[in-house]
């Protein structure tokens, strides 16, 4: 399967350009339409400071100001963040849509992204209406239905998915990204699959070795090559990914979203959790 569908997610924040960015280069290199979503709502730090002026008493006149100035905010990033799709699709001859819609980033994006093939957004995604301790990010994972790659907020990279760093461990969880990410892992110029504390989990759950992923791997046409770590603490999982991953220049990591809990999937995995809370490159998961 071949992406064909991207979404790029944007909002008022400062990483949303740089986010584009990276969007335009996926879809130029995989041929895909680029869809820019952009959801004019609010900040909270912007509903924060409207609820303080009100229970401040001030006067009505000033709360409209208030009003008008973040609407202008959002118009004009909206403008800025239009023009600079247009400017990339001009530029690399890409097909692109763009959609602004109104609403909270949680019911619109979901939507949005069940027609997508991948959607791509930052994993500090602000918004008002997640559950408490939970952020947009990690709902997102489970009410989406479909792949989600997240990007930093502050990222000095300029491509992503040529070198795709693979996180496997033989779970469900690993194997759901990784059958989702074949459509990138195919495209890519290279491939690291990344265990740590892999004979553990061999030990514990009968987990087929590494080579048997690497022989898969070759049967579509991808001669991957991996790294195994060994007892590193529960803790550090996430981090020891992430900087082995950085370490071979890695511009996307692959990994499983795991939820333990058959009451509530939105409980999050220690690894995942820490993946999304420390993240230093981007990230593609799926549930």
């Amino acid at each position: 399967m071949a992406l064909k569908d991207l979404l790029v997610y944007l909002d008022e924040t400062p990483g949303s350009l740089g986010r584009l960015s990276l969007a335009a280069d996926l879809a130029r290199r995989h041929r895909s339409r680029l869809t820019a979503l952009y959801v004019r709502e609010w900040t909270p730090a912007q509903l924060a400071q409207r609820r303080t002026a009100e229970l401040a008493g001030r006067p009505m006149s000033d709360v409209r100001q208030l009003d008008q100035t973040v609407e202008a905010s959002i118009d004009s990033c909206e403008g800025r963040l239009r023009t600079e799709l247009q400017r990339l699709a001009d530029d690399h001859g890409l097909d692109v849509e763009w959609r602004s819609v109104a609403g909270d980033p949680l019911d619109v994006l979901p939507q949005h992204a069940r027609h997508a093939d991948l959607s791509i957004l930052d994993v500090n995604t602000p918004a008002t209406s997640t559950a408490a301790g939970y952020r947009f990010s990690e709902e997102m994972l489970f009410v989406a239905g479909r792949p989600v790659l997240f990007v930093p907020a502050v990222t000095n990279l300029r491509t992503l998915g040529r070198h795709i760093a693979i996180a496997w461990n033989s779970s469900r969880a690993a194997a759901r990204s990784l059958h989702d990410a074949l459509p990138l892992i195919e495209q890519a110029d290279e491939i690291t699959v990344l265990t740590v504390n892999g004979a553990d989990f061999i030990d514990r759950h009968g987990a087929l070795p590494l080579p048997e992923l690497i022989a898969h791997l070759g049967r579509h046409g991808v001669a991957a090559k991996s790294i195994e770590a060994n007892g590193v603490p529960a803790g550090q999982i996430g981090e020891e990914l992430q900087t082995r991953a950085r370490a071979l220049g890695a511009d996307l990591l692959v990994a499983g979203a795991y939820g333990h809990s058959r009451l509530r999937e939105i409980l999050m995995g220690g690894v995942t959790r820490d993946l999304l809370s420390r993240m230093t490159l981007p990230i593609m998961m799926s549930y």
